[in-house]
């Protein structure tokens, strides 16, 4: 939020554990994703808790079923300007994309 602030850029914050996407705004993420579609699962201990391993995110449909099991897995976070979508990791790609 602060770098759309400080360029200018009028930003929305969706607090995804609130208002959560549904499988259709996941499937709209993950197709407009310029990173791949398995980056937008977090790789954390949740994600090891829950037996998920790399087979089970290899297509946009696994990780669109996934994060909507648990919307916890979603990556964050994740940066929309009209049909471009990032993951705002490292946040210097924010700023580029805003930038454009």
């Amino acid at each position: 939020m602060r770098i759309a602030e400080e360029l200018g850029v009028d930003a929305e914050i969706v607090l995804y554990q609130k208002t959560p996407p549904d499988r259709t705004e996941l499937a709209w993420l993950v197709a407009h994703l310029a990173d791949a579609p398995t980056d937008l699962v977090r790789r954390d201990s949740l994600f090891k808790k829950l037996g998920i391993d790399a087979a089970d995110v290899q297509t946009p449909e696994q990780v669109v079923d996934i994060i909507a099991k648990h919307k916890m897995l979603m990556q964050r976070p994740v940066v929309v300007c009209g049909d471009q979508v990032i993951i705002g990791r490292p946040k210097e790609r924010v700023r580029d994309l805003l930038s454009s």
